[in-house]
């Protein structure tokens, strides 16, 4: 399998009050800073060796650490990484096209979001960054990394884990053992395999511990360092056997890469046979090397069948990392449009669509590139294409997890040039986290309309809240109906929509467009009832928030959309959308002694590590800002842990202190009261 390495450069500053701090930094940490050494505060994403380290020293910017001695209560940067928000669950609406099916093949990503080392826990100050939202079209993501140099176990940071969650998709972590041609060396393998003297296999138990503490759903295990034996063979089957065993009672999954052989040895099998199927009977499922071919998918599907296990447990490698949506595939030998799908398939690297675009990238562009990936050319799902590029949402059905209130959104892609706050700046820098990304619509971009088709899009120009809006831009001659959310929401006497909203050119009417029932067949127009929602005008007042009551209706909500209403150019953007019931309504309870844990000045400025109680009750996220002497707020960060990193802080307007406050915000981006702290310069 390709795998680059990755080495960079990390950034480093002095820490203060070491002592102090050494309880929240670490052991080794504050023994540096006490020696003088430089110290970085910035916590990281997770990796490990299984032990034994390579020969020589690391790279700057590299740490070398063991599996076998890591401890979730010495680990001082667990409480950054830790991802909190429940995997929710999904279901399936009918199709929007013809060709998507349901419980057939499945398909799964391999992402490389970032470095292996020099990952950073909780976004960083850029918008450039891969910004997956496709999430209703998959149904595993691998956190996907690893190499000889830096550390060959990955855990995925909080950030993607409590995005792909929030839309029901589990995410694992890496365990990577690399040809020898990229550095791989079998010690690695024989130490991931090392029994006790009691016959156990401690590094299972410490990989799901692993998994428990960091939040995610389990390990994607890829051996591919050759040289082994038939003993070395049977150690590593039993060890997944012992992983599957101690995953499963921790509700864990495990997925086998089809390299390494029952005989020890690494031969890509492209293919489910007698050298590799204990292995897939020992995982929940098993990733099919690149060298597959039709027939032999075909003779998997079917030998897996006879194993007695689903044949979409097979995921069949795509790899898209140099070519994207040009790649040359047998789609009919996965996902024949005449028959049934043959098994599933793993998507390596489709983070292509933001790594095939130029430097200077903006936000918009890989959003364009990525929705051209996902739903295919026609970038509307309901009429799909039939170029050689056959995209995830021509083949198989999506999944929503709105299915109950209140449900919200601003349509945040989870980074952005600045970020908003009621319409307003509160912060003018750049960012990426994708734990704060909203739950976003499934089907881009579904239009219905007579006439002329307005483009639909993301924009990062302006918004309403974080860093993007909805903006749909056209030359209306017909009313034009743009599908948003399949949900299953329950309609009360009291269920409000809400929808913020504004003309940025022309005069535009407003409709709710509302659902009650489903299509009775795939890829028919979904039966919308439509509420007005007001005519608005560029020029206007600007932002607005429409209320309307769903009394008149009763059930349960199928679809949710908007119809629009112009004559000739007109710009409209929406900016939140939300659903709640007004008799449910209230503020969330606050967070309580927010502090600063430890500090650190450097050449740009001073770094601080802050930390908190969580709040009672339900909390989607937890928003920094720093009060400024004036009394305004700008926006630090947020996050859905309960600890957080800012860089590069200085005093402002001659201060002596510097105040912050922490709050908890609801599904409905209610704020809480803040807890407050301050830090002395």
């Amino acid at each position: 399998m390709p795998q680059p390495l990755h080495e960079p450069t990390r950034r480093t500053v002095v820490l203060a009050g070491a002592g102090a701090a050494a309880a929240v930094v670490g052991p080794a940490v504050a023994a540096r800073a006490a020696a003088g050494d430089p110290v970085d505060l910035q916590p990281y994403a997770s990796y490990w060796y299984p032990d034994s380290f390579p020969s020589g020293t690391p790279e700057p910017g590299i740490t070398w650490r063991s599996l076998k001695d890591w401890r979730a209560e010495d680990d001082a940067d667990l409480a950054f990484n830790a991802a909190t928000v429940p995997l929710a669950r999904r279901f399936t609406p009918v199709a929007v096209n013809r060709s998507a099916r349901a419980r057939q093949a499945r398909i799964q990503a391999l992402v490389s979001f970032e470095h292996t080392a020099g990952n950073p826990s909780q976004g960083a100050a850029t918008a450039d960054y891969y910004a997956l939202t496709h999430w209703a079209y998959l149904d595993e993501l691998v956190f996907w990394g690893g190499s000889a140099g830096e550390g060959l176990i990955l855990a995925p940071n909080a950030p993607v884990v409590d995005a792909a969650h929030r839309n029901g998709v589990p995410v694992l972590g890496t365990v990577f053992l690399p040809p020898t041609a990229w550095g791989g060396e079998l010690r690695w393998t024989r130490d991931l395999v090392r029994r006790d003297s009691l016959g156990r296999f401690p590094l299972a138990a410490k990989l799901v511990a692993v998994a428990v503490a960091h939040g995610f759903d389990g390990w994607f295990v890829n051996a591919e360092t050759d040289g082994g034996d038939a003993a070395l063979g049977a150690d590593m089957l039993a060890f997944v056997r012992d992983l599957k065993a101690r995953s499963e009672a921790a509700g864990l999954r495990v997925t086998w890469y089809d390299a390494m052989t029952v005989e020890g040895s690494v031969g890509w099998q492209g293919a489910l046979n007698e050298r590799n199927q204990d292995f897939f009977r020992s995982a929940d499922s098993m990733f099919v090397d690149f060298r597959w071919s039709g027939d032999r998918l075909a003779a998997s599907g079917e030998l897996a069948e006879r194993l007695g296990r689903d044949r979409y447990d097979l995921w069949a490698g795509v790899d898209v990392e140099a070519h994207g949506w040009d790649s040359s595939v047998d789609w009919d030998a996965i996902v024949p449009r005449d028959r049934a799908h043959v098994v599933s398939y793993g998507l390596y690297r489709p983070e292509w669509t933001r790594n095939q675009l130029p430097a200077g990238r903006t936000p918009a562009q890989f959003h364009a590139a990525d929705d051209r990936f996902w739903t295919g050319r026609s970038l509307d799902p309901s009429q799909p294409d039939t170029d050689g590029w056959r995209a995830p949402a021509t083949v198989v059905a999506d999944r929503s997890t709105v299915d109950r209130l209140p449900f919200a959104t601003s349509f945040n892609t989870g980074h952005g040039l600045r970020w908003y706050e009621g319409g307003e700046v509160t912060s003018a820098v750049e960012w990426n986290h994708l734990g704060l990304q909203d739950r976003l619509p499934g089907r881009r971009w579904v239009v219905r309309t007579s006439g002329r088709r307005p483009a639909v899009a993301f924009d990062f120009a302006d918004a309403w809240r974080g860093g993007s809006s909805l903006l749909v831009d056209g030359d209306f001659d017909a009313p034009a109906t743009v599908e948003l959310h399949a949900t299953r929401l329950p309609l009360s006497r009291s269920t409000v929509v809400e929808l913020t909203h504004r003309a940025d050119a022309g005069t535009v009417t407003v409709e709710l467009a509302v659902a009650l029932r489903e299509p009775a067949e795939p890829g028919e127009p979904v039966p919308y009832t439509y509420i007005p929602a007001g005519t608005l005008r560029a020029g206007g007042s600007g932002w607005t928030t429409a209320t309307l009551r769903l009394n008149t209706l009763s059930g349960t909500v199928r679809s949710l959309g908007v119809r629009l209403t112009a004559e000739g150019r007109a710009k409209w953007r929406l900016g939140a959308l939300a659903v709640r019931d007004t008799a449910a309504a209230r503020r969330p309870g606050a967070p309580a002694r927010l502090r600063v844990t430890a500090s650190a000045p450097g050449a740009a400025g001073t770094s601080l590590r802050f930390a908190w109680r969580r709040a009672p009750g339900a909390v989607r996220h937890y928003e920094l800002h720093r009060v400024l002497p004036g009394g305004s707020r700008r926006f630090l960060g947020g996050t859905c842990g309960n600890a957080f990193f800012v860089p590069a802080l200085k005093p402002e307007g001659g201060e002596r202190a510097a105040r912050f406050e922490i709050r908890a915000v609801d599904e409905l981006y209610t704020a809480s009261a803040p807890a407050s702290t301050v830090h002395h310069w």
